[in-house]
């Protein structure tokens, strides 16, 4: 007897499912702060070393390799930090590991819409008095210490909304 196959649908993620479950887990998909760059590389293919790297060696602790708009910054040839950078108005790139099927993206992201979404998922977050003044604002999770700062856009970001803040960056420190 023969079964019929049922089609599987899988709902594309977007980032703002990458963001919350970032914010959520502290990780973004299998990459994760404590793991080895070898495996981190293996997975996202070779990053682009910092500077400072280049100059002084594998060796020199606490910069980033970058993967587009993903960094992972590096002590002792292990993940020590996890960096994703947006720019609000254009379009940004994370590789496929971190946004499946996604060339490029609309890189706004508004911190209501990020907040909104953080407590849909029911992951607890508070002010970042330490990142919150001026022209920023900024929010960290209570269980996975992910930080997320926000500002204001400048002169030439075009965003629909002026006077809202908008996400700069998130990331996590191992502890």
């Amino acid at each position: 007897m023969r079964t019929a196959r049922v089609p599987v649908t899988v709902a594309a993620v977007t980032l703002m499912d990458v963001l919350v479950d970032f914010a959520s887990t502290g990780r973004i998909g299998p990459l994760h702060c404590g793991m080895p760059l070898t495996e981190a590389e293996n997975l996202l293919g070779p990053g682009r070393p910092h500077p400072a790297i280049l100059m002084k060696g594998p060796d020199i602790d606490g910069y980033p390799y970058s993967w587009d708009g993903l960094q992972l910054v590096v002590t002792r040839r292990a993940v020590s930090g996890i960096w994703i950078n947006l720019w609000q108005g254009p379009t940004a790139k994370l590789p496929s590991v971190v946004l499946p099927e996604s060339e490029s993206f609309e890189a706004t992201v508004d911190r209501e819409d990020l907040v909104m979404a953080l407590d849909t998922a029911g992951c607890e977050h508070h002010v970042n008095d330490n990142l919150t003044f001026g022209r920023q604002s900024s929010i960290l999770t209570r269980a996975t210490d992910v930080c997320a700062v926000f500002s204001l856009p400048r002169r030439d970001n075009p965003v629909s909304h002026r006077d809202r803040h908008y996400l700069d960056v998130m990331h996590k420190r191992a502890a």
